[in-house]
């Protein structure tokens, strides 16, 4: 084919192109957008989901509804976003044991991030270690000496071996020095709050949302959040990056879609959640809840949720989990 003839092809082929993508971003979306919610109603992760999407559903002209799928800590749900139609009109929920626990024990045979496009990290829901009253500690560095003056003898509660309170526990030992007695509770945050009451624990690993009760009643303190973010809802809790640490240990929310969704598609979604996410209204209600808004776009997140998983991997390691 004659070099003129060959530049005016190529040209219309990429005309082609350029206009099936205009026509594609047009026509999204044409119906309602499923919300899937690997978790059950009610809990904190299903609140933000329904939220910020009640919020960026008003500037599209269709609905975005939630459909709560739970089971297989949160694969079950999250299979049917991965086998959905790659369109942008299925999205998904993750947070950390999607990104973690079930990818680490090969829990669910198909179930891969590679199958998922993601659109945007809504929210990190940092754990924290508190200590109660009874200890009488009353900050992070009090607390750390305590615990390398006295080996063993700090005790500290945390969710089973494997979670992800238990591993902050052992690097914030390895990052300090410290030595705890970490003692397990399978009830979590219930029965670490009980436990501290008690007396029977000096302090644990959650989120401060957890305590919330214990803290406004003065029967707990947060001294650090696990977080390089000053969580708005605790101003009084510093981040640990404040204290001279780099350690990031806690949940989080990001929506994703099945792989192969359009990017055009992608792109309107990550707008409309962002418009949402800088909303007065939703930046008071994450404020209100205790969780901390953290926004990663699409060209962030990926990496982002690639960097955690290697991170917790190499720890697991380590530990031998």
């Amino acid at each position: 084919m004659p070099i003129t003839k060959l530049k005016k092809s190529m040209v219309a082929a990429l005309g082609a192109m350029t206009l099936a993508s205009s026509v594609a971003a047009a026509d999204f979306p044409m119906r309602d957008i499923r919300l899937i919610v690997p978790w059950p109603a009610g809990g904190g992760t299903d609140a933000i989901a329904r939220k910020i999407s009640n919020l960026a559903e008003e500037q599209l002209p269709v609905s975005i509804y939630a459909e709560n799928i739970s089971g297989a800590v949160s694969a079950t749900g999250l299979m049917q976003v991965i086998q959905s139609r790659p369109d942008g009109h299925t999205l998904g929920v993750l947070t950390y044991d999607s990104v973690i626990t079930v990818p680490r024990s090969e829990l669910v045979p198909g179930y891969d991030l590679d199958k998922l496009s993601f659109i945007a990290r809504i929210t990190q829901e940092s754990d924290a270690l508190v200590v109660s009253s009874r200890s009488g500690f009353t900050s992070f560095e009090e607390l750390i000496n305590a615990a390398k003056e006295n080996p063993g003898e700090v005790r500290i509660g945390v969710m089973p071996e494997g979670s992800g309170p238990y591993l902050a526990a052992l690097r914030i030992e390895k990052a300090t020095g410290a030595d705890f007695n970490i003692i397990t509770y399978p009830g979590a945050a219930a029965e670490e709050a009980e436990a501290m009451l008690s007396g029977e624990i000096d302090g644990a690993i959650a989120s401060l949302g957890d305590f919330a009760g214990l803290i406004e009643s003065g029967d707990v303190r947060g001294v650090a959040e696990l977080s390089s973010e000053q969580n708005p809802s605790y101003p009084d809790v510093p981040p640990i990056s404040e204290l001279g640490h780099e350690l990031e240990s806690g949940s989080f929310v990001v929506l994703a879609t099945p792989e192969g969704t359009p990017d055009d598609s992608i792109q309107i979604l990550e707008n409309v959640y962002k418009q949402a996410f800088e909303s007065e209204e939703f930046q008071k209600w994450v404020a209100q809840v205790g969780v901390t808004p953290s926004w990663l776009g699409a060209s962030e997140v990926e990496g982002w949720l690639s960097e955690r998983q290697s991170e917790t991997y190499s720890l697991m390691d380590e530990l031998g989990l």
